[in-house]
């Protein structure tokens, strides 16, 4: 019965092609929208994602918080609390700095431009990769006899030097009120999407380049904020409770005085953001379904009359009340989830186009597909019951006497 069912809809729907098709079109743009606002919300929550992982998913800081009054000098760190703390937790703490950068503008010859000097340790690269190009990285030495050393940017080491195989070549700059010569040991690249520079806002005006921490705590080394990665096994949430306990406990304070921010929660609150306002948008565009669904009722009803004549022949010949409801509903419920599929494929469409045009991997998620085809059918079989019911209760007599 049902494949006879779908085999007089499907007959019925090329009967009156284009008549069908504009009945679909509600369902196909309600379709093609709801999947296309949901996949763009998804895709955007998976470049977040990868921002995320490109900087360090456990990546976390912890200083005094903003909200305490009594502030005091021994609020900020000494380079021996800082080694205290990494030893407490050595096996937790993959690396730790002090979260130091600075700008100021270099000279060499008679190139003058600005840097941003970022302050690292010697292990930066186990949780930052990075590629060198010439040269070496900045090794314990640098960092303990606070040496005069640079590992600078390609890109920037170009704009300063004129080439990028600057190893050996200074320059001057002045930072803290101290005037000195850095020589470069180093250049590297650093490989990020566009996504990841975009949201960065690197402007290639400005150098980029490593220094030894230790010299941008100079000279009294007071330091304001513990900057650390977590090894990848750590559970963030406990660790980041135990470490607050401990630095309250040598700071004198209580760990409800340190503000503590994690990469890791800042992901989940954008997640989460990105999650609500695509749901919230997704179900605005499901709006469209409704519109459609109203299409797919008023053609019924007008295929219902056109039809009189035939339910009445049908019911003469012994079909039940059940028969011809079961036949109405399932051709509503046919031209809808045909709607539906080829809203998926417009959708699907548009969206890996413009993914290619992009550069960008689109997020499709067949559970979305399966659902949006399959409620579509259940708006025909919704709007389709009343034509339905309609046609189901017609009096045989009355319908075969119809013109």
């Amino acid at each position: 019965m049902l494949i006879e069912n779908m085999a007089m809809a499907f007959h019925a729907i090329r009967a009156n092609r284009m008549r069908s098709f504009l009945t679909m079109l509600g369902i196909i743009i309600g379709i093609g929208s709801v999947i296309s606002i949901v996949s763009i919300g998804d895709t955007m929550r998976s470049m977040f994602e990868d921002l995320y992982n490109e900087v360090g998913i456990t990546q976390a800081y912890v200083y005094v918080g903003y909200w305490v009054e009594d502030r005091r000098m021994s609020d900020y760190y000494t380079i021996d609390e800082l080694e205290q703390i990494r030893s407490v937790f050595d096996d937790e703490i993959a690396y730790m700095d002090m979260d130091s950068s600075t700008k100021s503008q270099v000279s060499a010859g008679r190139t003058a431009m600005d840097f941003n000097f970022t302050g690292i340790d010697h292990n930066y690269r186990d949780v930052q990769p990075l590629k060198m190009v010439s040269g070496r990285f900045l090794d314990e030495g640098d960092i303990l006899g606070r040496k005069k050393n640079v590992v600078m940017e390609a890109k920037s080491a170009k704009k300063l030097f004129g080439t990028e195989d600057a190893v050996g070549k200074t320059f001057r700059t002045t930072l803290f009120g101290y005037t000195d010569e850095y020589t470069v040991v180093g250049v590297y690249e650093k490989e990020m999407s566009a996504f990841m520079a975009f949201m960065m806002g690197s402007d290639d005006s400005v150098g980029s380049a490593f220094i030894p921490w230790s010299i941008l705590t100079w000279p009294n080394d007071y330091i304001y904020s513990c900057h650390l990665y977590a090894k990848s096994d750590v559970d963030m949430k406990d660790f980041m409770d135990r470490l607050t306990a401990y630095i309250a406990r040598i700071k004198g304070r209580e760990p409800e005085d340190f503000q503590v921010s994690t990469a890791l929660d800042e992901m989940e609150s954008v997640d989460g953001v990105m999650g609500a306002l695509s749901a919230a948008v997704g179900g605005i565009a499901a709006i469209s379904l409704l519109v459609g669904g109203i299409g797919i009722m008023n053609i019924m009803l007008v295929s219902v009359t056109e039809r009189t004549r035939e339910i009445g022949i049908r019911k003469a010949l012994g079909a039940r009340t059940r028969d011809v409801l079961l036949q109405f509903l399932t051709e509503s419920a046919i031209l809808s989830a045909c709607g539906g599929a080829l809203g998926v494929l417009l959708a699907s469409g548009i969206l890996f186009t413009g993914g290619y045009l992009l550069r960008q991997a689109v997020v499709i998620r067949p559970a979305v597909v399966v659902l949006a085809v399959s409620f579509s059918a259940a708006v025909g079989v919704f709007f389709g019951l009343y034509p339905a019911l309609k046609a189901a209760k017609a009096d045989p007599i009355t319908a075969l006497r119809y013109e």
